[in-house]
């Protein structure tokens, strides 16, 4: 079983704008979830709600302006809502650097071959899938400014 998803896209826009549209509850649902229910701060357990996918908790692992973003969830749209720490996870990081005003952000879902078995592998699908789509939305974004 594979552990980790990276996916890597080129944005050309400072790497604090690339971070408040990553981390900005404002911003993030532009490209990521449709709503955000709770606050979206270090150490909160916001809700994701993904219009026909349903809801899920998370959990704010880490909010560093303007490189690093990270929280745990349940992937595969379980609908879990709980303290995700609770239960096995993945971490999802959002990595920024910036080179003379272009950000290269990656992501990476960790934590796959911890999940249990008969949730892991099609878990691992779909997330690979979906972070293609919603990084080419966050980038997406940026090109349509």
């Amino acid at each position: 079983m594979q552990d980790t998803i990276t996916r890597e896209i080129t944005i050309k826009a400072p790497m604090q704008r690339v971070y408040q549209a990553i981390a900005d509850p404002k911003q993030i649902v532009s490209w990521f979830p449709d709503a955000i229910e709770g606050e979206l701060a270090e150490g909160q357990h916001p809700v994701f709600v993904f219009g026909g996918h349903g809801k899920g908790q998370t959990y704010i692992e880490a909010m560093r302006p303007d490189d690093y973003f990270a929280f745990r969830w349940i992937p595969g749209g379980s609908g879990f809502l709980g303290d995700v720490r609770t239960v096995p996870n993945t971490l999802v990081e959002f990595r920024i650097v910036e080179t003379n005003g272009v950000s290269t952000v990656t992501m990476v879902e960790s934590g796959f071959a911890d999940l249990p078995k008969e949730i892991a592998e099609n878990s691992f699908k779909q997330n690979s899938g979906g972070w293609e789509f919603m990084m080419g939305r966050l980038e997406k974004k940026f090109s349509d400014q």
